[in-house]
């Protein structure tokens, strides 16, 4: 249980990174949001960093238990996904570019915590050899850790500026890249 729960709070830092860079872009630019749009901000980024690895492990679970040679492969598929989104944050992080964009409306918000938290899907894969008691708990810990990292963003931003953006792309990148290898040699390894 304590390998999932470290796990799941790694998880849940390293996906959160992008919802925090825009969290902090927002706040930054919304120096005088109330509580209740911090809350309803970041609740929704939490929301979708929950249901993102729900239904990456569910699609990866039903398709592992159709088609069993597809087991091998997930650790290999992990290792891709998570290097790639890694990768991609390392490079956005120390290119210093792309500036995130700001939450104006309910639209901008949903499709802004769908754009964070797309790669949040890849961690079905990472997670498919869980139990379904596991797999919920660890995407409950990755949401509430998006949005304790989120309202973190939002205070930030408010506070010093969207310099910590960078920062944060290149941290979280590092973690997924090192959860990646972790879940690839665990499951070569075995």
């Amino acid at each position: 249980m304590g390998e999932l729960l470290l796990n799941s709070l790694l998880l849940g830092v390293g996906l959160a990174m992008d919802a925090f860079a825009v969290s902090a872009a927002t706040g930054l630019a919304q120096p005088s949001m109330g509580r209740g749009r911090a809350f309803g901000i970041c609740g929704t980024f939490g929301g979708f960093q929950f249901a993102m690895p729900v239904i990456g492990w569910l699609l990866v679970h039903t398709a592992a238990e159709h088609f069993e040679f597809f087991r091998r492969f997930i650790p290999w598929i992990a290792l891709l996904l998570l290097g790639y989104i890694g990768g991609k944050m390392l490079y956005e992080g120390f290119k210093g570019g792309g500036e995130a964009s700001v939450v104006s409306d309910a639209k901008s918000l949903i499709l802004l915590a769908l754009a964070t938290s797309i790669d949040a899907l890849s961690t079905g894969f990472a997670i498919s050899d869980y139990k379904t008691a596991d797999a919920f708990i660890c995407a409950a810990i990755i949401g509430v850790v998006t949005v304790g990292i989120c309202l973190l963003g939002v205070l930030l931003g408010k506070k010093i500026g969207s310099r910590i953006a960078g920062r944060a792309s290149v941290l979280g990148g590092v973690i997924l890249i090192a959860i990646g290898l972790e879940i690839f040699a665990k499951g070569v390894l075995k």
